[in-house]
Parts: C-alpha cells; structure tokens; sequence
C-alpha cells in the first residue's frame, strides 16, 4: 500500500535517531514533528504514519525523524538542528524539502539557515520564529504538568490549546481515557525538547534562509498564535503566507487540504 515503507535509526556519536521512511520518488521530504516526539517517536511506525503522504510517494521518498534517543542537558534548537544535517550526510541525502511542524519548524529554519544547501524547499507550520511570551507559558505549564507526573491534564490541556470548537467536541469524549494512553516511562525526552523551546531565541539572520518558504498558520493558534506566522512570512525573503481561519496549531491535522497545499507548493517549478 505504501512502498518501501521502513523503519530505521542512524548512529550519532554514542546514540542513534530513529527515523521512517515511504515512497520511491527521486525527491526528498524530510518531516520533522513538534513537540509530540519527546512523548513518542518515530520508531517502529512506518506504516501507521504513512497515510497522509499518499499524494507524495510517487515523486518523493518521505523521510519523517525523531530527535536523537539520548539528549544531553541545555540540548538546543540549533543543536538538533545540527544533528539532523548530520543524519542526512549519513543517509546521503544531499538536498531536500523540509516540512517543520510546531517545533519541528523551529529547527527546520535552524536547518535550513545554518545548512543552505541541503534545503532546496522550506514548510513551516504552525512555528515562531522564537518564543514568545504566549508560548512560554504554554509550554512552562507542560513542564510543571510532566514533573509531576499528570499525563491525563498534560493531554487535556495540550488539546485544548490546540483544537478548534468543532473538533473540542469529539475529542473532549476521550478525556477520561488520557491518562492510560500514550504515557511515557519518564518524561525526561519531553523535558528536554520542551526546555529547547524555552531557549530558542530565533535565527540570527533569517536573510540566511535562501530557499523557498511557505509559512502555513492558524488565525486561532493559541500556543504561538497566529502572528508568528506573520512575522515567519516579513522575516525569509522568498516565502508565501497561508492563515487558515477558525483553525488553530493543530491546523495540519484539521484543515482538509492541507497536505496537497504543500504538495502544490512543493511541486511548483
């Protein structure tokens, strides 16, 4: 259903990254995940995360990362940013479009200014070109939830920052059984991805992003709020906005187009 589908994992220093991969096209399409990842990577799961990309996998081969297994103390943005150019080398994959998701499109711009020429195109969504005071308090509250071990209420309120009115409505049913599903033995990957957040002060020089960009957001985004697009879109000179209205960060799960909007893109000339 999904060609060569697989699971994999790269060596980086004394630790791996684990990695899935699908398709069989000449292009390359690196996917880097939000915050999610420090709760439950990658791993093992080539076919179940496959099916968005249906519309991809003759043109491209679809790449879709976790950060490193173990992450040191004050592991940065830039850092993983970093390892992830490194993971490319080890892979040979020389030039590709990057699509960055929440965090994952803090490092992609991270990524794509500190290695320009391995990015040949650049989606951004739902990200921030730094933290802001919104989402530092967002993401504090999910620090001081994962310390004390309250997964059920760490869901909830990811959720609930993250989803429309409509979609709230169906979700809220499942309330009562978060805290028995998708908990981590320890949450230190979270804390530490979480805490990179906390630290990310931005790309220098966004003047350093040479590549094609668009900047996809959510009018109601309520954990880096609508405007960090805005600003993603004043700050890298080729780049095309896209805010879709009534939705918020969960805008790449909700909006029914919203993977053939970056297919387009990624395939204009």
């Amino acid at each position: 259903m999904f060609g060569n589908a697989k699971n994999g994992s790269v060596p980086l220093g004394d630790t791996r990254m684990s990695y899935v991969s699908f398709g069989s096209g000449e292009k390359n399409l690196i996917i880097l995940p939000g915050l999610s990842d420090g709760l439950a990577t990658v791993k093992g799961k080539a076919l179940l995360l496959a099916g968005p990309y249906r519309p991809f996998l003759k043109r491209y081969t679809v790449y879709m990362f976790s950060r490193k297994d173990d992450m040191p103390e004050g592991y940065s943005i830039r850092d993983m940013a970093a390892d992830q150019a490194r993971a490319c080398e080890i892979l040979g994959i020389r030039r590709t479009a990057v699509l960055g998701v929440s965090q994952g499109g803090m490092i992609a711009q991270c990524l794509a200014a500190d290695f320009p020429e391995r990015v040949e195109k650049l989606v951004i969504a739902v990200s921030a070109p730094s933290c802001s005071d919104m989402t530092d308090a967002c993401v504090r509250e999910w620090i001081r939830l994962a310390e004390a071990g309250d997964h059920k209420q760490l869901m909830i309120d990811t959720a609930e920052k993250s989803y429309s009115p409509e979609k709230l409505k169906t979700y809220r049913k499942l309330y009562p059984v978060l805290s028995r599903v998708g908990k981590p033995s320890d949450y230190g990957r979270f804390l530490t991805n979480a805490r990179a957040i906390l630290g990310f002060d931005g790309v220098k020089d966004p003047g350093r992003i040479i590549c094609p960009a668009l900047i996809i957001g959510g009018e109601e985004d309520r954990i880096v709020g609508a405007e960090a697009s805005r600003e993603l879109a004043r700050m890298i000179p080729e780049s095309t906005l896209y805010v879709y209205p009534g939705l918020g960060h969960a805008a790449y799960e909700e909006a029914p187009d919203f993977y053939r909007r970056v297919f387009d893109f990624l395939d204009r000339p």
